[in-house]
């Protein structure tokens, strides 16, 4: 059976474009936070200041409320609303595990997906299952 899901991951994260296309071709619909369905691209911190990195904590809270960074959050937490499940990829940092954890906290199904060699995390038990194989995470989608 065909799921929605979101993929939480990093921009970073060069398994990424893989694991939506791999996750399209098993048939289901996949959230691209990377390229969203609205057209206007992903959101960067970089499209509201290039200088972002050397921002202080009064910075990072101004830009919360920027609108760039306020459309970027209301993409991304309807595509949450809209998802069956979320698989998580790793390796991937705070907001990603920020959206898994509200993902598994209303209840959907949270898969971890491990490509390579991580460190190994105690509160992934949290999650629905974890997993080094896309062929295994394919198969097993269906069936929740």
């Amino acid at each position: 059976m065909a799921k929605k899901i979101y993929v939480a991951s990093s921009w970073r994260n060069a398994y990424y474009p893989e694991v939506v296309d791999r996750l399209r071709g098993c048939g289901h619909e996949v959230y691209d936070f990377r390229n969203p369905p609205h057209g206007n691209g992903g959101f960067r911190w970089s499209s509201i200041d290039e200088n972002w990195e050397r921002w202080g904590v009064d910075e990072y809270v101004d830009a919360l409320s920027h609108p760039l960074a306020e459309s970027g959050f209301a993409s991304d937490l309807a595509a949450m609303e809209w998802a069956d499940l979320c698989v998580l990829v790793l390796p991937c940092g705070r907001s990603a595990h920020a959206e898994a954890g509200w993902m598994r906290g209303s209840g959907r199904p949270v898969i971890v997906y491990i490509p390579e060699k991580q460190e190994p995390e105690l509160m992934y038990k949290l999650f629905s299952f974890v997993s080094g194989s896309l062929d295994e995470i394919c198969g097993r989608i269906g069936s929740m």
